[in-house]
């Protein structure tokens, strides 16, 4: 049975990082697209990265440009999310979705067939 279980949450200062993990178990990771998404209260959740399988691909909203990182490790069915220079805006649940349908990254939470359960960041002095 698929599933994805993201990791790595937690409290940070600003300034501060964190690494997010997304490990999938009954599929082969390392040949989807993999998206991060985020939700904060009474926000909807929008999309903030995602690794495609083609030449490993990276996108990321222009918010997060410069200091999130994507990466995968196909061996060990992980997507890391590396977030550095952590903003109060960062603040939110953070998602990570896989893509089973196609191999092309998108930004529209409807595009992505499986889910995590999500793992809280919260970014406070």
């Amino acid at each position: 049975q698929a599933r994805i279980v993201e990791s790595g949450g937690g409290l940070a200062e600003p300034g501060g990082s964190l690494r997010l993990s997304c490990v999938a178990s009954g599929f082969p990771l390392g040949y989807n697209p993999v998206g991060w998404f985020r939700q904060a209260p009474g926000k909807e959740r929008e999309a903030v990265g995602c690794i495609s399988t083609t030449d490993e691909q990276t996108y990321y909203i222009d918010s997060v440009k410069g200091r999130f990182t994507l990466s995968r490790d196909s061996a060990a069915k992980t997507v890391y999310l590396e977030m550095t220079n952590l903003k109060p805006e960062d603040a939110a649940v953070y998602f990570c979705a896989v893509n089973v349908a196609d191999f092309y990254c998108a930004a529209y939470p409807n595009r992505y067939t499986f889910w995590g359960q999500g793992t809280q960041v919260t970014v406070s002095s």
